[in-house]
């Protein structure tokens, strides 16, 4: 959806109903970049190394848990999921099932769970969302179950 201007349609929230499911293009995690956000921000050696990954319990080089995150938003934001005001949380609850190894292909299945317009702020409403990042076998590398902050259509149309 357009428009009008090539800029794809934002969602508000009353564009948004339990059971829609918005899915994401897809990335593939190289060991280099593993290795290069855990250098920054995740420095544990199962993270910087093939021969510590082997010997931890994840048995071989895992991405971080916050990389995968990263990533996931990336995708999400470069998605057709695109919330007008953005993609704004207001907390939730996030697991990582198994890790993201080097050679990966992930994308993100973004589920709409319940919508509901603020009692105290009627501009904006909640959406609570499972957003589950998946590998190229199917498997969930992580899931985050999100409350979002989503703006209401403006007067007038918007």
């Amino acid at each position: 959806m357009s428009d009008g201007n090539g800029e794809r349609a934002r969602l508000y929230l009353e564009d948004l109903a339990a059971g829609q499911v918005y899915r994401t293009g897809s990335l593939t995690v190289d060991a280099a970049a593993i290795k290069a956000f855990a250098a920054q921000f995740d420095p544990q050696p199962f993270h910087l190394d093939e021969a510590a990954g082997a010997a931890s319990l994840f048995g071989g080089l895992a991405a971080s848990g916050w990389h995968t995150a990263a990533l996931s938003m990336r995708l999400m934001v470069d998605s057709g999921f695109r919330v007008a005001g953005g993609l704004i949380g207001a907390g939730g609850e996030l697991s990582w099932p198994r890790p993201t190894r080097p050679g990966d292909t992930l994308r993100v299945e973004i589920e709409i769970l319940e919508v509901r317009p603020s009692r105290s702020r009627p501009q904006q409403g909640l959406a609570k969302v499972r957003n589950t990042t998946l590998n190229q076998h199917g498997e969930a590398v992580q899931v985050f179950a999100a409350t979002m902050v989503v703006p209401r259509r403006p007067a007038g149309g918007g």
